[in-house]
């Protein structure tokens, strides 16, 4: 039998080496976390200076997503002149670099497309459905998070026309220099959660 501080030493080592291990069976199964671009190479979408950084979480299969294509690349055009980061963020991991270049095609979306497998992104911004946008200041720092805009109501019910244009506003507040009021908002979409 051991002495309560002996015991405690050796499970304490024990329980560090225990980390460890698991640590290094989680890096060598997924040895790139990182999302990559549709060639396959890690994207660090963070590294170029930017004034904001916004982040389009969509899917191939969603028709919301799909339906805000014609408004997501006219803010793109609104703000192309502000050093502003458009990505395309898939975080399915079953959608072909082929069905996500079909799907930009197809419907015009602006950005430069991401696979994000692991949901780094997803995690950082804690993204839920798409379409869902999120914008990151100049320092990296999640400044709104949310809808692109009011005009959809519930899943299948929509305004004829949107009454806010929550992003555009946030990234106008963002380019201004001043803080964004409303800093997140309920997006209505297709789930994340189901996919992998």
């Amino acid at each position: 039998m051991c002495s309560s501080e002996r015991c405690l030493r050796t499970l304490i080592k024990t329980t560090l080496l225990l980390s460890l291990a698991t640590l290094r069976l989680t890096a060598a199964s997924h040895p790139n976390q990182m999302p990559v671009d549709l060639a396959g190479h890690s994207v660090d979408a963070f590294s170029a200076p930017a004034r904001a950084r916004v982040f389009l979480f969509v899917r191939t299969d969603c028709p919301v997503t799909n339906r805000y294509a014609p408004e997501l690349r006219r803010i793109a055009t609104e703000f192309s002149g502000d050093h502003v980061q458009f990505w395309l963020v898939y975080p399915d991991g079953s959608e072909t670099s082929g069905a996500i270049e079909k799907h930009i095609a197809a419907y015009g979306f602006p950005g430069k497309p991401l696979r994000d497998a692991h949901h780094e992104l997803v995690a950082r911004a804690k993204a839920t459905v798409a379409p869902e946008a999120a914008v990151f200041d100049k320092a990296g720092t999640l400044v709104y998070l949310g809808r692109i805009d009011d005009r959809w109501v519930d899943f299948g019910k929509a305004r004829q026309a949107p009454t806010t244009h929550d992003l555009e506003n946030a990234l106008a507040d963002v380019i201004a220099g001043k803080p964004v009021p409303v800093s997140k908002t309920r997006a209505i979409g297709c789930s994340l959660a189901d996919v992998e």
